[in-house]
Parts: structure tokens; C-alpha cells; sequence
């Protein structure tokens, strides 16, 4: 990808700029380690409740697919949309058979004075 993606405050949707990715992707990793809680150090994770890790588990078990590492492709169609105090996310997940799969990581991104907070809010299918 040529041009740089940023990130933009306004209520337009927008591809996932390049400064977060790296950190979606040791997310998503994760998840493909059975590792739901996000036991590993990841920069600015909002820690993830016992409740959530519960639901990204049975989410991904009931869709029946392994998950695989993010792809460069999944930054194509994942995106993000400024909604005044954070940013909704929605990551495209891929999984082994599947490619692209019908299931997204959604999470929220704040600002802080450190950089960004990554809250994890769910994997489903839309």
C-alpha cells in the first residue's frame, strides 16, 4: 500500500491505520493460540474479562474453522469510524479453509496519553 493510513477524527469509515495493526495482529494471534484472556503483554490492551474471553472462545469453537495470523489482505476490507470518544473497530478474521471467514473482531481504540487503549469488545459473525 502506497499511501499511509492514518488515523482520522470524523464519522466517515475508514480503513485501520497502519500505527494499530501491528497490534491487532499479536490480538488475533492470540486468539489462534487458544489464548483468549490475552495472557501475553500487549501494549496498551485494556485487560480482557473473564466474560469476554468466554464469548470469543465459544464463538470461534461453534464456528467450527481455525483461525489463522491476519493476512495483509484483511487491512482491504477491516475498518474503524470515530465516534467522538473512540473508535469502533471491526477486524476481518481469517481462518485456515476459509480465507477470509464471515467472522470480525470488534473492539473499541481510545486515545491516551501514552498512545491508544485497544478494548476488546467481541468476535461474532454480523
Amino acid at each position: 500500500m502506497s499511501e499511509e493510513v492514518l488515523v482520522v477524527k470524523d464519522e466517515v469509515q475508514r480503513p485501520i491505520p497502519i500505527v494499530w495493526r501491528q497490534t491487532f495482529c499479536q490480538i488475533v494471534s492470540s486468539f489462534v493460540d487458544h489464548d483468549y484472556l490475552l495472557n501475553r503483554s500487549i501494549e496498551g490492551l485494556v485487560p480482557v474479562t473473564q466474560d469476554i474471553a468466554d464469548q470469543i472462545e465459544t464463538y470461534i469453537k461453534d464456528y467450527d474453522e481455525n483461525l489463522v495470523v491476519l493476512p495483509e489482505q484483511t487491512w482491504d476490507s477491516s475498518v474503524c469510524m470515530w465516534m467522538e470518544t473512540h473508535w469502533d473497530v471491526l477486524i476481518d478474521l481469517w481462518t485456515e479453509t476459509e480465507g477470509l471467514s464471515d467472522l470480525v473482531l470488534q473492539a473499541k481504540v481510545f486515545e491516551s496519553q501514552d498512545g491508544y487503549k485497544y478494548q476488546i469488545e467481541m468476535v461474532y459473525v454480523p
